[in-house]
């Protein structure tokens, strides 16, 4: 019983330790994914010690204090993406643009029922769909939506990294940008609302640091990091959505919310998880929505699984240029911050190898 105790408990040390660790490996960065479910499991072991656990030696304190503070610091880093935490209401802004409607999904290349996402959209009829992972034989299975979505960009890969953009919106201009690699593709699109609100869509999807996958977190970060300086330069408003491959609150994503200069919705709502779809227990939000603050989010949810192992990722907002109450929830990106930035998009360039073409239109 002790050697258990002792075990569980290291283990949760540990992974509460190495995601503080400044490294790319996936050893170290696939720890921030799981923070809500060790600090549950650490709490446990907590708790079952505290009561059962005889004797308490100089070493049964060390460890549940070591645990206790691991404990508190998961709590600092995901009290903001729970509902009780304050953010501004919106409730009262007035509406600039009619409501516009986004579904993006990681549809899993080798998911091969179409059909369920094709009936999905043909139900919550969004104004924007943006798919990943979608090679030509989903490219071949979505022509059934084109008649209502008659602006499209198109890029099929097979290598799952293929990314299809959809709209029913007024597009002024759509390209696709290599930002680190010339087989990584993301979508930027200058969109016109019905009611002749402009605003930027960025759609993204970059390689996870993972055993089955990339190394290193290098090329996920300076993809993500890249669109955060070119969504900065910006002056419409910005929606940046996408399967990032990482959790809201990886240091990666708090330096692409601060250099951006974008909110993110999850902040005060939830973590609103999408992957895994088929394991509860194992749901990580890594399906990523940021906006600029003349941008108010209205509906912020998963759909139902159309057979991938992503829940579609699903938001209705609105533009009011007029109201700054968002402004305060915008983060100082320091001179530090800029330089590490920097340095992390380097780093994905140079883990490619080969320098991309910066667009394509």
């Amino acid at each position: 019983m002790h050697l258990f105790y002792y075990l569980l408990s290291s283990i949760c040390i540990a992974a509460s330790l190495l995601p503080l660790i400044p490294h790319q490996h996936w050893f170290f960065r696939i720890w921030e994914f799981a923070r809500f479910q060790v600090v549950i499991i650490q709490l446990t072991v907590l708790v079952i010690g505290l009561f059962f656990f005889e004797p308490k030696t100089v070493i049964f304190w060390g460890t549940i204090l070591i645990s206790f503070g691991f404990i508190i610091n998961h709590i600092v880093i995901l009290i903001p993406y729970t509902v009780i935490y304050k953010r501004n209401t919106v409730k009262e802004v007035a509406k600039d643009s009619e409501l516009i409607s986004i579904i993006s999904v990681n549809v899993y290349q080798f998911n091969n029922e179409y059909q369920r996402l094709i009936d999905l959209v043909n139900e919550v009829k969004p104004d924007i769909l943006l798919t990943m992972e979608s090679n030509q034989a989903w490219e071949n299975a979505l022509t059934k939506i084109e008649n209502d979505y008659p602006n499209f960009k198109k890029v099929a890969l097979e290598n799952t990294y293929g990314i299809h953009f959809y709209t029913r919106l007024k597009v002024e201009s759509i390209k696709v940008n290599y930002f680190i690699a010339d087989d990584l593709p993301s979508i930027e699109a200058s969109l016109l609302t019905d009611s002749g609100e402009r605003f930027t869509f960025f759609g993204v999807h970059p390689p996870p640091p993972s055993p089955t996958e990339e190394e290193t977190s290098k090329e996920r970060d300076g993809e993500l990091l890249s669109i955060a300086k070119e969504a900065r330069t910006i002056k419409d408003p910005v929606i940046v959505v996408g399967d990032f491959n990482n959790v809201a609150w990886a240091r990666a994503s708090v330096l692409f919310r601060k250099t951006s200069e974008l909110i993110d919705p999850r902040i005060g709502r939830g973590f609103v998880s999408t992957f895994h779809a088929k394991y509860w227990l194992l749901r990580f939000p890594i399906d990523l929505f940021f906006h600029s603050t003349d941008i108010f989010i209205e509906d912020f949810k998963t759909l139902r699984n159309i057979g991938s192992d992503h829940l579609p990722l699903y938001c209705t907002f609105f533009i009011n240029k007029k109201v700054d109450i968002q402004e305060d929830e915008l983060e100082t990106l320091h001179e530090d911050d800029l330089e590490e930035v920097d340095e992390l998009i380097e780093k994905g360039i140079e883990e490619d190898g080969n320098r991309p073409t910066v667009a394509e239109e």
